[in-house]
Parts: structure tokens; C-alpha cells; sequence
């Protein structure tokens, strides 16, 4: 068994307060008002309506996984943002060979010319403008 196939049963087993192998929306108000404080019922019934993949007004392992997985690609997301927007240090909405020379200098390479960043952008760059977009570099950094 995969070790995240464990965790992930794990993560099942606090939630699932009664141990029927679901969560339901008692459960899952419970147990997150001991984590993040109050969660208010609303905020419950559309995880579950949104998550309830077979309609029984439960959250399966499967529901679950979706959930922690999801979580996890917006944090990825967010933290790619935050790195293009290091790299996006004119606040343009893209990366410029200017832009690129200037963070890899602040990162200690200030052997790269303005032509070499120019090549480094040329790699990714899927539509040919001569600048990286969040998009190609969301693709370059996956």
C-alpha cells in the first residue's frame, strides 16, 4: 500500500468520528472547529455537496483524497505566484530578459548577459514574444 494511502486513511480515521468509514457533516463540522476553530454550518454543507462524489451526503476516502489533493495544488499554485511575481519584479504580468538578469544577480549569478537570458526565456517561451507569462512559467517549473 502507498505510504499516501495511508496517510490519507489516517486523515479518514480523526474525521470519521463513529468509524463507518464516511464523513458526515456532523463529523466534519466537529472536527474542523478543533482545527481551525468555528466552522460554520454553511461552510460544511457545500464542502459535502460539492465533494459528495456517489450523493450519499457523505464524504468517502475518494471525496477526501479530491479534497487534500486539491488543497495541496492551490498552495502550489499560490506559491508559483509568488515566485513569478519575484521574477516579475516590474509588476508587468511577465518575465522580461531585464527582469530575469536582475533576480538572478539578486540570486548570486551575475555572470548571465541580457542575450543568455534572452535563450533562457526563448526555451519556454510557447508563443514567441520574447517574455514568459505566468502560464509558461507555471509549465517550465512543472
Amino acid at each position: 500500500m502507498r505510504r499516501d494511502m495511508i496517510e490519507f486513511e489516517r486523515v479518514l480515521s480523526y474525521f470519521d468520528e463513529d468509524g463507518d468509514g464516511k464523513i458526515s457533516l456532523t463529523e466534519l463540522r466537529s472536527r474542523m472547529a478543533k482545527i481551525s476553530g468555528e466552522f460554520e454550518l454553511k461552510e460544511a454543507e457545500i464542502a459535502i455537496e460539492s465533494l459528495d462524489s456517489d450523493g450519499d451526503g457523505l464524504l468517502s476516502l475518494e471525496d477526501l483524497i479530491k479534497l487534500i489533493e486539491s488543497a495541496c495544488e492551490e498552495e502550489k499554485l499560490k506559491d508559483l505566484k509568488e515566485a513569478f511575481e519575484m521574477y516579475d519584479n516590474e509588476g508587468r504580468g511577465f518575465i522580461t530578459p531585464k527582469s530575469l538578469k536582475r533576480m538572478l544577480k539578486k540570486l548570486g549569478d551575475s555572470s548571465k548577459s541580457i542575450e543568455e537570458c534572452k535563450l533562457m526565456i526563448g526555451r519556454f517561451d510557447l508563443n514567441g514574444d520574447g517574455l514568459l507569462s505566468f502560464e509558461e512559467f507555471r509549465i517550465m517549473m512543472t
